[in-house]
């Protein structure tokens, strides 16, 4: 925790600490929303008939959106101010909320859930486009421990989530509607602990630099990669309005087109720092496998163990990353590791917990597994945020935000829809090859898709819900059905753990590069100009 006396060496404005901590409800507010969501799938599915692959593209919804608060906030922030941002915030947070109870039947639900999930993504965006560049910019000398402190609140609002989504599910019997308006309770208390506060300027803020200096690390290379992930939303996205697949495709070829060359235009065709791009690219894959699987994990543990198991090993993996994200400043500095050291040690953390987890048969071995994977996964996204922040100085919140937008864009379209699919596919995969008669008795009627990959027809998702629900009374078609999904699932957790592998190669090649230029240290805007 840190004390009065670390503020006032630390921070440059004198309300740090209320700042601080109005940014630390703020994200606790999403990761609230984040949790009951991932508590009600299985009701989704249920109430709705729909498949993993619908249910990845719901939630991935509520990551996408993101992207879009949190970089047209990053671009705003610095001209529009803070407070209009916060009010933006919460105006998407109680609207979003209307939207969702919108669905009501299997005919509207999807539309209603994916745009409701939507706009509570965006408001979540701004949110972190006002908290991140805040954040860094009040605590300059220790950004990596006080972004860290500040998403501290992720975990914890996933913890106070699953409490309350079991309290009010489980214990209270409240449908998925009451228990999802929970999220609206810290809604309120981060707008009232913004309220009436002053905002400092970042540091090329304050020092004047215009959009097209804040821009000039990120450039057509790291527009690029944002831009890829536009075009993947477009085409997904713009079919639920009735265009065509490939119409819509098209479309986002000329808009993700039309925005690299904008920045080109803006920044006179800067090509932009190649260690940025490896750090966007990066990122990309951390909002996939920390995002993406925080998104299925419940439901695959509760899957292969109990319900009630899997919401504490939720809850598990959930604090000690709430603990240990307190501990980055000693991290760093009494075990003597970079940023990017603790990136790579975290990285491979996270592919040894993975692969544990993908074979544990037992609860104990499971605490164990997703013990390891919660070490690896604890200071992904913050530590990321803070390298940006003392590499690039220059970039204002523009490349912060970016960041950020381009991991939740890519939990959204990459990490959940992913993941489902992958669920889908392994499970329909193993169910033909170990029960054939009745997998053609209760296959979906629509097939999965995701990306480029072959469709699959996965089992139907109202079946499987109640192949699972039947427990001891299961028939021996719905016992086929439930050992395929378990299957299915750890096959799923085997496969995601090639990201973090793949993560850590990149964070090796970052951590050789440093050492040849003499070791890892934040810049101030002058170095890095020079």
């Amino acid at each position: 925790m840190t004390s009065n006396a670390d503020t006032s060496n630390e921070a440059i404005v004198p309300n740090a600490k209320r700042l601080l901590w109005a940014g630390f409800m703020a994200i606790l507010a999403a990761g609230v929303g984040f949790a009951l969501r991932g508590g009600i799938f299985g009701s989704w599915a249920s109430e709705y008939k729909f498949s993993a692959t619908q249910l990845g593209s719901i939630g991935g919804a509520g990551f996408s959106g993101f992207c879009f608060g949190i970089i047209i906030g990053g671009v705003l922030v610095d001209k529009f101010g803070y407070g209009k941002l916060v009010a933006l915030a919460l105006l998407g947070h109680v609207v979003s909320a209307f939207v969702t109870f919108g669905a009501s039947t299997p005919e509207n639900a999807y539309g209603f859930l994916f745009w409701g999930m939507f706009i509570f993504a965006y408001a979540n965006g701004t949110l972190e486009a006002v908290a991140n560049p805040l954040v860094a910019t009040i605590f300059p000398k220790a950004r990596t421990h006080y972004l860290n402190i500040l998403h501290a609140s992720w975990p914890l609002g996933m913890v106070v989530g699953a409490v309350a989504s079991y309290v009010l599910g489980t214990v209270m019997g409240l449908g998925w509607k009451g228990q999802l308006a929970f999220y609206l309770v810290p809604t309120a208390v981060y707008a009232i602990m913004f309220m009436g506060q002053s905002f400092p300027k970042s540091e090329a803020a304050a020092k004047g630099a215009s959009f097209a200096e804040m821009f000039k690390d990120v450039g057509m290379l790291g527009a690029l990669v944002a831009c890829a992930l536009i075009m993947v939303f477009l085409g997904n996205t713009l079919p639920l309005f009735g265009i065509s697949g490939g119409a819509a495709e098209t479309i986002g070829y000329v808009v993700g087109g039309v925005l690299v060359v904008a920045v080109g235009v803006l920044t006179k065709f800067s090509i932009g720092s190649v260690i940025l791009f490896i750090l966007f690219i990066a990122h990309a894959m951390v909002g996939a496998v920390e995002l993406g699987t925080d998104g299925w994990i419940e439901s695959i543990t509760g899957n292969l163990f109990t319900a009630e198991q899997g919401k504490i090993l939720f809850i598990w993996t959930s604090a000690i990353m709430f603990g240990l994200r307190f501990c980055a400043h000693f991290i760093e500095t009494k075990l003597g590791l970079s940023p990017v050291g603790l990136l790579l040690v975290s990285a491979l953390l996270a592919v040894v917990g993975l692969r544990l987890a993908a074979g544990m048969e037992s609860f104990a071995i499971a605490l164990i597994a997703l013990g390891i994977y919660a070490l690896g996964k604890t200071f992904f996204w913050p530590t990321m945020l803070a390298v940006v922040g003392d590499r690039f100085p220059r970039s204002g919140a523009v490349a912060m935000s970016i960041m950020g937008g381009i991991g939740m864009l890519s939990a959204g379209l990459l990490g959940g829809p992913g993941l489902g699919y992958a669920k889908d596919r392994f499970t329909s995969e193993n169910l033909k090859a170990t029960a054939p008669a009745v997998y053609e008795a209760n296959k979906a009627a629509t097939p999965s898709k995701f990306l480029f990959l072959e469709p699959v027809t996965a089992v139907d998702g109202g079946k499987l819900e109640e192949a699972k629900k039947a427990g001891d009374k299961r028939t021996p078609e719905q016992k086929a059905i439930v050992a395929a999904n378990q299957a299915g699932d750890r096959a799923t957790l085997k496969a995601d753990s090639f990201i973090p592998l793949a993560m850590a190669a990149i964070y090796l090649g970052l951590m050789l590069y440093f050492k040849s230029i003499g070791g890892y240290r934040p810049l101030k805007l002058e170095e890095q100009k020079a």
